[in-house]
């Protein structure tokens, strides 16, 4: 196992109603040229949340009302592996893989860091066929 470090540069960022929380995040790495980021926290609520469950090939969407209680993992300029956790009106929770059409009900208050140094990518491991994350130096790998 590779050791990596890196200085880190912090940003806090505001959703508002309708728009969509991973691409908004993409969109804000794009803007800002982030090669290797992480989400550090994340609350907020959505109208509606689109995940893809563990082992599935397929996304759930579901409609409603929903607090964001964490969201988590890396992302960079491209595409991004993250992870939601929700609530409903009745406490109930679900979480997964976050995929497009997460859609913000009043606000999501975000708090992302970038890891200066790296760069990270999500590439094919042949151990289970899923692609998972490769991190790199920015300037020496």
């Amino acid at each position: 196992m590779k050791d990596f470090s890196s200085e880190v540069k912090a940003y806090v960022l505001r959703l508002k109603p309708k728009e969509d929380l991973k691409k908004s995040i993409l969109a804000f790495a794009e803007e800002n040229h982030i090669l290797a980021g992480s989400v550090n926290t994340c609350v907020g609520s959505l109208e509606q949340f689109h995940v893809r469950f563990a082992n599935q090939q397929k996304g759930k969407l579901k409609k409603g009302f929903f607090e964001i209680l964490s969201l988590t993992r890396t992302f960079s300029n491209s595409p991004c592996h993250l992870h939601i956790s929700v609530s409903d009106q009745s406490g109930n929770t679900k979480g997964g893989h976050l995929l497009d059409d997460n859609l913000i009900y009043t606000n999501a208050e975000i708090a992302l860091l970038e890891f200066t140094d790296l760069v990270v990518s999500q590439e094919l491991d042949p151990t289970y066929g899923f692609k998972e994350l490769v991190i790199r130096n920015r300037k020496t790998d």
